[in-house]
């Protein structure tokens, strides 16, 4: 899911503001507004310039007011306007890897009261202590952030991804108690919460914060998993197919665990089946059960996008180096020689990738990432192997160590079939130059 980085602001005059009263605080809103307009003439803007100018003057003013006082414990005393909407945003996938799943987010929308505010479960900050190697470790906290909506969709249709907004039934006090909510989760000591690609990211809060308010009166519906069959690994793929880097890394990084079929409920991690399951989830107002989203608009809809085929895939790459390894490994046995370099570099960078997924399964609290097979192919022991191979006379151990390489590449494929795991297509040249070079070695170390 695609995630915000959002600035922290620190209003050092919070208590004057909160000490004024309305009237003075919209006077001044209409000086800033009038000075605005004569500069804005003076530069010879057009009128329409000027209009939106200001409407994006006026919804950041009233964005730090609103901030300010939710800042100051006024939170609680703002009353949505009966005409008020909360919806439920979802946006397209886009072209980069983070963004690939989509997004989602709660709109919280009352023209009464000038409040348009998005509440947003993907944002992060880079600058909190020690972020990359909590990332790595996968205790990396998310945040709540709420902020002007604007800015939101604007962020989004300069990124070409379709936005979606679903506005929900809900009585005016259902309205109030789920804005109360978010306002609540969105305080500095509430909006903090430990990411989980699959089971806690910003699509799946949606339908558990809707849960937590409406309580049994809102019914989530799965029917659109009727006739599907996916595992996690497979919901990925579903929108991996123009990224095969992407795709061959996260298959390379995430074990068997995602393997296992998801029930429909699972399905909620990713934003477009959110948007499914509201769309026909229903909610019970007297005793009577209506649908819970009373109408659907798009924001905003993409222009058509058409990518370039990209042909410098996992899979071309490493079959070329298969080729490359095959022909070296025919001139070694015609010559009786070992070309040691190749085998080095082979068995070192197998074993780096094999330590790499060992610490991703036993270092890291990432749930997604245990039980990883590709440890048979990518031993990590052949780290220190690697070294031996330099030495122009091997001791005669290493010829069993290579046996226990062959059988292990056997057992990858055992696996595979019987879907223990499922693994990239892109490691079948890996294991196909891996098995001649590991086969030529054995039987050149038994000669």
């Amino acid at each position: 899911m695609s995630c915000r980085v959002l600035p922290s602001v620190k209003v050092d005059f919070v208590t004057k503001v909160a000490s004024a009263t309305c009237r003075d605080i919209f006077e001044a809103l209409n000086i800033i507004k009038f000075s605005t307009l004569v500069y804005l003439e003076r530069r010879r803007k057009t009128r329409t310039d000027i209009i939106n100018q200001l409407v994006i003057l006026k919804q950041t003013i009233l964005f730090i007011l609103f901030s300010i006082l939710s800042h100051v414990g006024y939170s609680q005393q703002i009353q949505l306007s009966p005409q008020a909407e909360i919806s439920v945003i979802t946006c397209d996938p886009g072209a980069e890897l983070y963004s690939s799943f989509g997004h989602s987010a709660f709109r919280v929308l009352d023209r009464t009261l000038g409040i348009d505010q998005v509440y947003n479960y993907g944002t992060f900050n880079f600058k909190a202590k020690n972020f990359y190697v909590k990332f790595a470790r996968g205790k990396l906290l998310y945040d709540l952030s709420s902020y002007p909506f604007h800015y939101f969709l604007r962020d989004y249709v300069k990124e070409n991804r379709t936005v979606k907004e679903q506005v929900l039934n809900l009585e005016p006090t259902i309205k109030q108690g789920l804005f109360d909510f978010l306002e609540n989760n969105a305080k500095p000591e509430n909006k903090a919460y430990l990411y989980d690609f699959f089971f806690d990211n910003c699509a799946t809060k949606l339908p558990e914060v809707s849960s937590k308010v409406l309580g049994e009166n809102i019914q989530m519906n799965y029917d659109f998993a009727n006739g599907l069959n996916y595992t996690f690994r497979e919901l990925i793929h579903l929108y991996l197919d123009d990224k095969s880097w992407g795709k061959f890394g996260i298959d390379l990084a995430l074990g068997s665990v995602i393997d296992r079929k998801a029930t429909p409920k699972e399905y909620l991690f990713l934003p477009d089946f959110v948007l499914k399951s509201y769309e026909k989830a229903t909610i019970r107002k007297n005793d009577i059960s209506e649908p819970l989203v009373t109408k659907t608009n798009e924001l905003f809809t993409s222009e058509a996008n058409t990518n370039k085929p990209f042909y410098f895939t996992p899979f071309v790459l490493f079959s070329l180096l298969a080729l490359l390894v095959l022909w070296i490994t025919f001139k070694d046995f015609r010559n009786k020689i070992r070309t040691k370099w190749l085998d080095f570099m082979l068995f070192f960078t197998t074993g780096v990738v094999g330590l790499i997924v060992l610490l991703l399964w036993f270092a890291t609290d990432h749930s997604a990432t245990a039980n990883n097979y590709n440890i048979f192919w990518a031993f990590m022991p052949n780290i220190l192997i690697s070294f031996l191979l330099l030495k122009d006379n091997i001791k005669p151990w290493v010829s069993k160590y290579i046996l226990v390489l062959l059988v292990l590449l056997f057992l990858t494929i055992v696996f595979w079939i019987l879907k223990f795991q499922v693994f990239s297509i892109a490691i079948i040249p890996i294991l196909t130059l891996l098995a001649i070079r590991y086969s030529f070695l054995y039987g050149y170390h038994r000669q």
